[in-house]
């Protein structure tokens, strides 16, 4: 560590800055690749959601001061020999730690677009064909029970019908409306 001593004042404030920032960058890397990242552990009593909406991370995090502190160090200690003014040099660097940043929260948003909800949502049954695995009585005199597909996956739901009709075990009905949760109205196909 002598070597910093040695230095200009500008160029060993930017070591000094780049030298932990880039160790908790690695660490950071290495505990995310291995799954144990579930937040970023700062969580600030103020709004810092860049577009206002609901987002999976802050534009004020310690995940982000650490990007926007590698972009701004590194820079620094890149172009310090070829900028010879201490101003611009400053100012050019802050440039890079906020593209750093921005970059960040652009390869999140990319990420995000990859993930899939599957998750039951019983609107997602109306209009689509099931089959009747229990007999279903006619004019919502009772219940019988559906099979229908969504999303890759097989539910078991109530059934009504509003038909003079009992639909029978084995046939193909349609799903027409949704009482509540887990009771639907069908029709037979």
């Amino acid at each position: 560590m002598d070597f910093l001593n040695t230095l200009e004042p500008l160029l060993r404030t930017f070591w000094y800055i780049a030298i932990p920032i880039s160790l908790i960058f690695v660490i950071q890397t290495i505990i995310t690749f291995l799954g144990a990242d579930a937040t970023d552990g700062l969580e600030p009593d103020f709004n810092g959601d860049m577009d206002g909406a609901d987002a999976p991370f802050q534009l004020f995090s310690l995940r982000n001061l650490i990007n926007f502190l590698l972009g701004f160090s590194w820079t620094g200690i890149s172009f310090f020999s070829l900028i010879q003014s201490p101003i611009l040099l400053i100012l050019i660097s802050i440039l890079i730690g906020v593209l750093f940043v921005a970059a960040f929260f652009f390869i999140i948003k990319q990420l995000l677009k990859l993930s899939e909800d599957n998750s039951f949502k019983i609107e997602n049954t109306l209009n689509k064909t099931a089959e009747v695995y229990l007999n279903i009585p006619a004019n919502k005199s009772g219940h019988g029970k559906i099979l229908i597909s969504v999303n890759g996956s097989s539910h078991e739901l109530m059934a009504m019908t509003e038909n003079n009709e009992e639909i029978k075990a084995n046939s193909l009905v349609v799903v027409s409306k949704i009482e509540h949760n887990d009771l639907v109205i069908v029709n037979k196909i």
